[in-house]
């Protein structure tokens, strides 16, 4: 494996993770007391402003894969993130999963599964 291929893995990674601790934060966040009583302010609060933040350096992240990949290979891999962040919520938040989402979950294992036996398109990753 080259040493671009394992570059770019870390990049998908830590992408990944901080979307889903984005979307933890926001999500906690959203049920806490914001700075002050009007709209958007109310909103705001130490956990959404670094839920925020997580978001903000998924995007840089985001970015580096984009650059060293292609844009349909890269979205076929980050449909691993609506996993992990139902996984995240139910382990961290303790948000219930029922069976049709468990059902989506496996199709997107599934779609996931098909796409990483699919036959290398011509565009090496950079």
């Amino acid at each position: 494996m080259s040493n671009n291929v394992l570059i770019t893995g870390t990049f998908v990674v830590a992408s990944m993770a901080c979307t889903v601790v984005g979307n933890l934060l926001l999500k906690s966040g959203a049920g806490q007391k914001g700075l002050g009583t009007t709209w958007p302010v109310s909103l705001l609060n130490l956990q959404t402003f670094l839920g925020a933040i997580a978001f903000c350096f998924a995007m840089i992240f985001y970015i580096m894969v984009l650059k060293r990949t292609t844009l349909n290979l890269a979205q076929s891999i980050f449909a691993a993130q609506f996993v992990l962040v139902i996984l995240a919520a139910n382990f961290v938040l303790h948000e219930p999963i029922g069976m049709y989402r468990w059902m989506g979950v496996a199709m997107i294992a599934l779609g996931m599964i098909v796409v990483a036996v699919a036959p290398a398109s011509n565009l090496p990753l950079k």
